[in-house]
């Protein structure tokens, strides 16, 4: 049986990709890896594995840089497209607008996962794995972790990094049950366009097509957000039904809908509160858990981890996580707002769409505003260089 140390400076509960990366940003500020805790319920094989398609942002791609986490496989955003079903107005964002590489990129979790359980390992980070944790009791001086296999460990600072979807989550402060699901599926067209993400909104809800070139050369990830009964019907139907369906709900920017994989579906909802004692402190999906439209929640959770770590290597204890919450509480409020007035803003129909509409084109006219929203998409509340990765000599 593989030994581990019982005394930690940090034990992070969760090793998806907000958790991986928190524990790989702590060790390259300077905190020993051996006196970093990993735990995860899943093993690692099984994260790998997962075939979910995510978005990130062009600034967590510096922070993946700087961990060694990059690259791995990954479709690059060139342009996004915005627009209202059957309403006039749509804006495009474009790369060349900012001057770089990209503006986000796709890939499979699954790969996200094995990219950073790769830098964990070459940091000398202690993970435990399959392990949950039973039971978490917090003193003056340290956090007591007990594990369901009955090891007990403990830690100067706890924190939370489990995400779990909306619905099987116990209620935050904060919380809306949106009365959406997402059916997500990949799927393929007859006339693609290169590296060009689209956001469309119906009545029901926002549909995104991500760009992902595989082994079946252009696909696209699609999350398509619609009322739960629906989403049954949809993830039941015969596929070149299912297509018929898609192509009606997104028009015919990219020709006919052709091929789709398997779906499966989620509830959606916003669940957050920024919760933390003395001692503990949760991130990532497990401080807010948000509705995918403009696929901030991953961005939002890397952007914690990186601010944290940072914090927790100057001052590993309760100073630490108080300067936390005041850092990351403007990013925080604003991603969470934004996405919550965009996902119930759009839904519906009559005259106020027609008014979103041209919202939209009025943002595509103002290049000023139509910057101002790409940068808080990429970068976060504050700008590019407060979510800038840090660099060592």
């Amino acid at each position: 049986m593989e030994q581990h140390h019982d005394t930690y400076d940090v034990a992070i509960c969760g090793a998806g990709p907000v958790g991986l990366a928190l524990a790989a940003l702590l060790a390259r500020r300077g905190i020993a890896g051996k006196r970093i805790a990993l735990i995860d319920a899943r093993a690692l094989g099984q994260s790998i594995s997962d075939p979910r398609s995510i978005a990130l942002a062009w600034g967590r791609r510096m922070l993946l840089e700087e961990i060694g986490a990059w690259p791995f496989p990954a479709t690059a955003i060139h342009s996004i497209h915005v627009s209202r079903r059957g309403h006039l107005g749509r804006s495009l964002m474009d790369r060349d607008e900012h001057g770089l590489d990209a503006l986000g990129y796709v890939t499979r979790y699954g790969d996200v996962v094995d990219a950073l359980a790769r830098a964990v390992d070459r940091l000398g980070v202690e993970v435990i794995r399959p392990a949950r944790v039973a039971s978490l009791d917090e003193d003056a001086g340290h956090v007591t972790l007990t594990l369901d296999d009955g090891r007990t460990l403990t830690s100067q600072v706890a924190v939370g990094a489990e995400g779990g979807v909306f619905g099987q989550q116990e209620d935050k402060a904060h919380t809306r049950d949106y009365g959406q699901s997402a059916v997500i599926a990949r799927v393929s067209c007859s006339g693609p366009i290169a590296h060009r993400a689209f956001e469309r909104f119906t009545d029901e809800g926002p549909l995104a097509l991500l760009p992902q070139e595989g082994a079946d050369g252009h696909q696209y990830a699609l999350v398509w957000c619609v009322k739960p009964e629906r989403a049954s019907v949809l993830q039941a139907m015969e596929e070149s039904r299912f297509l018929a369906e898609l192509n009606d709900a997104f028009g015919g920017r990219l020709g006919r809908f052709t091929k789709v994989s398997p779906r499966m579906s989620y509830p959606l909802g916003l669940n957050a509160e920024a919760h933390a004692s003395t001692r503990t402190v949760a991130i990532g999906n497990a401080a807010q858990t948000l509705h995918p439209v403009a696929g901030q929640g991953l961005n939002l959770g890397l952007r914690d981890a990186a601010v944290l770590a940072r914090l927790l290597a100057r001052c590993p204890g309760p100073e630490g996580i108080g300067r936390f919450l005041d850092e990351r509480a403007q990013d925080r409020k604003l991603t969470i707002a934004l996405t919550d007035a965009m996902a119930r803003a759009f839904v519906g129909s009559g005259p106020l769409q027609s008014i979103l509409g041209l919202g939209l084109a009025t943002l595509d006219a103002v290049k000023p505003a139509r910057t101002l929203l790409a940068e808080v998409m990429m970068y976060g509340r504050r700008g590019g260089s407060s979510f800038l990765p840090h660099r060592q000599g």
